[in-house]
């Protein structure tokens, strides 16, 4: 099936050093530019030097090391290519509004390069899926259930219904391994046991519910948004009383305000008896 296009429109894809699109960079391009008239299209791929440490979350997900990128050129290298092979192109990717599009806008500005995406059409294959596979109780209960929801946002109807999806959930994927977006394998982790759904359901990076603190790949608590971002939290908030303070007087959560009390306590404990 071939696409119905008026102009070019590019298909890409980045890896970078991490996920933050102001601080990361790039270290994989790969673009497919489809042109209208043109059976074939133009593929496009480049490894990047990105100058900076790429984080180990980073490496376990892709696999790009520095010692692969060490000859490979910089984007300010490559950049201009990248920028005229674009060129007016319309934009596509998955989750590329959140990601790939604003990173690259970004490389492009320390170029000097003004990436307008005003003036072109940008598709996100992601927001096609989550929009057409809605992920609410009733879509649930009619995948694993097989019945309309009846009476839905009753409160007894939701539970009731949530405890039959889980039932069906746990027939429908008996002895099935999960594999995640990356290739990485859990084996048949949804048995009938609470503590293993639990396990496998909880996401192991993140410290709060509100995702303001997460492990980094050496296992240290850091902060996940802000000016610290990336930064552990302990001894940053040691040092910096003032945004400690901030942190309990502001609308954060009781769970994160407890956290980071424990945290900076136990901190000031290991300056005192330095092991």
């Amino acid at each position: 099936m071939n696409l119905n296009i008026n102009k070019p429109i590019v298909f890409f894809d980045i890896e970078a050093t991490g996920l933050n699109v102001l601080r990361d960079r790039i270290v994989q391009i790969a673009l497919i530019k489809l042109v209208p008239g043109k059976d074939e299209p133009e593929e496009l791929e480049m490894m990047i030097n990105p100058g900076i440490p790429i984080s180990q979350e980073a490496i376990d997900v892709h696999g790009i090391t520095p010692e692969m990128l060490r000859n490979k050129p910089t984007f300010q290298q490559v950049g201009q290519k990248l920028f005229d092979f674009i060129g007016e192109a319309d934009l596509a990717g998955y989750n590329s509004d959140r990601f790939d599009i604003p990173m690259l806008m970004e490389e492009f500005a320390r170029m000097g390069l003004e990436f307008d995406v005003n003036k072109r059409h940008t598709l996100d294959v992601q927001k096609i899926f989550y929009m057409m596979e809605p992920r609410t109780l009733k879509a649930a209960y009619k995948l694993y259930c097989d019945k309309e929801l009846v009476g839905a946002h009753d409160a007894m109807a939701d539970v009731r219904a949530t405890l039959d999806v889980l039932k069906g959930q746990l027939i429908k994927y008996n002895g099935v391994d999960h594999v995640d977006g990356d290739g990485f394998v859990t084996k048949e982790p949804i048995t009938n046991d609470i503590p293993t759904l639990s396990s496998f359901t909880r996401n192991s990076n993140m410290v709060d519910a509100t995702q303001r603190m997460k492990y980094d790949g050496n296992g240290t608590v850091v902060f996940n948004f802000g000016k610290y971002v990336g930064q552990p939290v302990a001894k940053t908030l040691y040092e910096d009383k003032q945004y400690y303070n901030w942190i309990l007087d502001k609308e954060f959560s009781a769970q994160v305000k407890q956290i980071v009390k424990k945290l900076v306590k136990e901190y000031e404990k290991s300056l005192a008896n330095p092991s």
